[in-house]
């Protein structure tokens, strides 16, 4: 009698350790379970925050950028439009004797006309201002971007519309079906506008046209 019960008892204390130690064990695995769990959310947070710090740098230095072309295109403007007062105040004190060669030296030292001439065929280019009347042969169009083209001896013919240049500029090819001869006249014209001149004009007084002077190398 006395030895079953003592197998009896050893059979449940070998059951009860055994549960107890799957027991363990089990706990043991969820612990850690929330432990990677845990870290992989933190290593979550962790990317997510480096990606929106980096984001916001991003918008940072873009903003930068940004910050400084518009400084750079509002200097060039106001920069374009105090050049004649400056040249003048330079000018006015050169002594008399200075020849036109140095008044042109000094002229190009801004490397854009200010004001911007058109002139005919016998008009010179060069850089133009107030004292020396040039004519720009570095013209360019803010509305459609291209180069003005010029040609001299020409003027365009009447029946020009803007069809006809924005399909075949800057192609002199089929740009001459349109083009009359004519002595002393120059033809201009970008994609997007044309202008038979015959005298010495300023640019300023056409408010139609948005043609720029875009600097002189020489």
């Amino acid at each position: 009698m006395a030895d079953d019960l003592d197998a009896l008892l050893a059979e449940v204390e070998n059951k009860f350790c055994r549960l107890s130690r799957q027991d363990g064990a089990d706990k043991a695995q969820g612990q850690e379970r929330k432990r990677n769990r845990f870290c992989e959310k933190e290593e979550e947070e962790a990317a997510a925050a480096a990606g929106e710090r980096a984001r916001f740098s991003k918008v940072l230095t873009k903003g930068a950028s940004e910050e400084e072309d518009l400084d750079a295109i509002i200097k060039d403007i106001i920069d374009e439009k105090s050049c004649g007062k400056n040249f003048e105040k330079q000018a006015s004190k050169l002594p008399s004797c200075v020849s036109e060669n140095n008044i042109t030296a000094i002229q190009a030292y801004g490397k854009r006309c200010c004001p911007v001439y058109l002139g005919g065929s016998t008009a010179p280019y060069g850089i133009g201002t107030n004292l020396s009347q040039r004519t720009c042969d570095r013209l360019r169009c803010t509305a459609c971007d291209f180069r003005v083209s010029q040609y001299n001896d020409y003027h365009w013919d009447k029946s020009c519309d803007y069809l006809f240049f924005r399909n075949n500029m800057p192609e002199f090819s089929k740009l001459r079906m349109k083009m009359v001869p004519k002595k002393g006249s120059r033809a201009y014209a970008c994609q997007c506008a044309w202008r038979s001149i015959h005298e010495l004009t300023d640019l300023s007084t056409d408010r139609q046209l948005r043609w720029v002077c875009s600097k002189h190398t020489e």
